[in-house]
């Protein structure tokens, strides 16, 4: 099977490391311009700079914003122009105790990852819709299915995001417009990294024997028995936005490692 997305323009959010950029530089060998987004213009145009060099010939455009407010998405809109591709990608964990969970956090979680993929694929949708072509993506996380009670507010997001994901595709029904969601199991993002880096700080074990003990200890049903990579999560996002998927909308496709256990 041969991907091309040649003359697609592609945006996805939160995409300056980890996931994102591997979406991104995804979306970009298969031919796609993209977008990328980040909050800081040094990390946009650091990401833009190792896309264009690992890709020949990459079309890769970025615009700094912060998408968790409205004004944010806002301004992001106004300088990202049109999209036949959106990966609503952009996204923030922390694991904390239920009772020290504030209104302020739930409240965050929330804008930053549910109401950001909502804003852009309102804007998105119409134009997809009268083109008769589109793919909108969201990337949840196997976390919606399997509630961490380590980080309840994070895997609430991630629940919300199939329900609207779900909901914009039935919307989409009888059109060439797709919208999925993408639930990664645990993934070696950069925030993933970062965050076994500093427990190996502090307990002296080193990262991947960290990972090992958190596979075994917080996720025992995987069945690749590692964290995935990000380019492993990018190639599901890729195939959901080719043509040859054009039969696949509304659906919760799973790149997990078997850590779900459902047959469905």
């Amino acid at each position: 099977m041969k991907i091309d997305l040649s003359g697609r323009r592609a945006v996805i959010s939160g995409s300056t490391a980890g996931i994102g950029f591997a979406i991104a530089k995804g979306l970009a060998e298969a031919g796609a311009a993209v977008v990328i987004n980040g909050r800081q213009e040094r990390a946009i145009n650091d990401a833009v700079t190792q896309l264009t060099r690992a890709v020949a010939g990459a079309k890769a455009d970025g615009v700094a914003a912060d998408l968790a407010t409205p004004d944010g998405v806002a301004e992001f809109l106004r300088r990202a122009g049109t999209a036949d591709i959106l990966v609503n990608n952009v996204g923030i964990f922390e694991p904390k105790p239920f009772d020290e969970i504030t209104d302020t956090d739930w409240q965050r979680f929330f804008d930053v990852n549910v109401m950001s993929g909502i804003r852009l694929s309102r804007h998105f949708l119409p134009a997809m819709r009268a083109k008769n072509w589109g793919r909108v993506v969201f990337i949840s996380s196997e976390s919606a299915l399997n509630i961490p009670t380590e980080m309840i507010h994070y895997g609430m997001t991630k629940t919300a995001q199939l329900a609207v994901a779900r909901g914009l595709a039935q919307a989409m029904a009888g059109t060439g417009v797709t919208v999925n969601a993408v639930l990664p199991g645990p993934t070696r993002s950069k925030g993933v990294g970062d965050f076994l880096r500093d427990i190996s700080k502090d307990s002296q074990q080193s990262p991947d024997t960290i990972e090992k003990e958190f596979i075994a200890q917080h996720r025992p049903s995987s069945l690749i028995r590692r964290f995935a990579t990000p380019d492993e999560v990018a190639n599901m996002v890729v195939f959901v936005c080719s043509e040859q998927a054009s039969a696949t909308t509304g659906s919760a496709l799973r790149v997990d490692g078997g850590v779900i256990q459902y047959i469905v």
